[in-house]
């Protein structure tokens, strides 16, 4: 019974407070949660593992020194997938984060990958766009990877030392790492000899994941692994 009453006023909130799918504008049913059926199953999933060598591995060849990296999803410039970050980045919708890193971290878990993470650790925002956007967007992402693989979640450690934007050219982040950290560790013994599995949202050229493990590596004995919701084909 109550389930049916339930069912009702989840049915009435639908028709006065109708929610769309953020990928493609159109109305959510019972049982879809933030994107349509029709849009889930277009969702361009890479299938990269943690087991075998892919693209994601091959940006950081002779970059830096990380154990893995793998994407969940391809991000193109007209796709579902650009509008779901938008909307997760710029339209309060933090949720997605959530709705996505337990998609994924299942797929994970399911598959027996990362387990031997011992941290995850979000790629940090800025204080200042922090308060300005009221939430990092790879938080949740990166929380709901750490429960579903057994690792403990940590952000606090690794800060942003200077408001800049980070998905520009790789030069232009480079340039300013030669003149001072643009990522800095506030605590260099809480991974030492740990696997640290360092999250992102979108890599494109794969300079801000450089410069954050740049920073992590500090640390003696720790092992890098990367992850990001999604990667620029």
């Amino acid at each position: 019974m109550y389930s049916k009453i339930s069912n009702i006023l989840n049915d009435i909130n639908t028709v006065l407070l109708p929610r769309l799918c953020f990928g493609c504008n159109a109305l959510l049913y019972r049982g879809e949660e933030h994107v349509c059926t029709v849009c889930r199953n277009q969702l361009p999933l890479t299938e990269y593992t943690f087991n075998a060598v892919n693209p994601v591995d091959r940006i950081f060849y002779g970059r830096i020194n990380i154990i893995k990296a793998s994407s969940f999803l391809f991000f193109t410039e007209k796709g579902i997938v650009k509008s779901i970050i938008h909307y997760l980045k710029y339209k309060n919708q933090e949720q997605i984060g959530a709705f996505l890193g337990n998609w994924y971290g299942h797929i994970l878990k399911q598959n027996n990958f990362l387990n031997n993470i011992d941290y995850v650790v979000p790629v940090p925002l800025h204080r200042k766009k922090l308060k300005k956007r009221g939430y990092n967007q790879v938080s949740l992402f990166a929380k709901s990877i750490a429960e579903h693989i057994g690792a403990q979640y940590h952000e606090g450690v690794l800060i942003k030392t200077a408001n800049t934007r980070t998905q520009t050219k790789k030069s232009r982040i480079l340039r300013w790492q030669n003149k001072q950290a643009l990522y800095v560790l506030t605590d260099y013994e809480i991974f030492k000899g740990k696997n640290v599995l360092l999250v992102d949202d979108v890599i494109t050229t794969g300079a801000t994941m450089e410069v954050c493990a740049t920073a992590l590596s500090a640390t003696q004995g720790i092992n890098i692994y990367v992850a990001s919701m999604a990667i620029v084909p």
